[in-house]
């Protein structure tokens, strides 16, 4: 089992050292991030969470998942890894591509 984990669902005011606070009593957190917007700064909503062990993982999915963090319930689980290639959409089937401006017909 991986030690890496999603959190989701977390509440706006939560920072990286609050996530690692939380999740501290399960074993030693070894990484501990929350996600923020690159241009506002403001946080997405989620992070992730590194710990030592996959059994201090396992208990903290058990006993975090759904549990009310800031009022909100947090999703917690097991993080997947991200497919090879990245994201994004790319040229074509966008619109038609730009072929600059075009001449006036008479």
């Amino acid at each position: 089992m991986s030690t890496k984990l999603f959190v989701g669902n977390l509440p706006y005011t939560m920072t990286s050292e609050d996530l690692k606070e939380t999740f501290g009593p399960f074993g030693p957190v070894v990484s501990a991030k929350v996600i923020t917007d690159r241009e506002t700064g403001r946080s997405r909503g989620f992070g992730f969470v590194e710990l030592q062990t996959p059994e201090a993982c396992q208990r903290a999915v058990r006993e975090l998942n759904g549990a009310d963090l800031g009022g909100r319930a947090a999703t917690v689980r097991v993080a997947e890894d991200r497919p090879p290639g990245g994201g994004g959409g790319g040229g074509r089937g966008m619109g038609g591509g730009d072929r600059g401006p075009r001449a006036p017909r008479w």
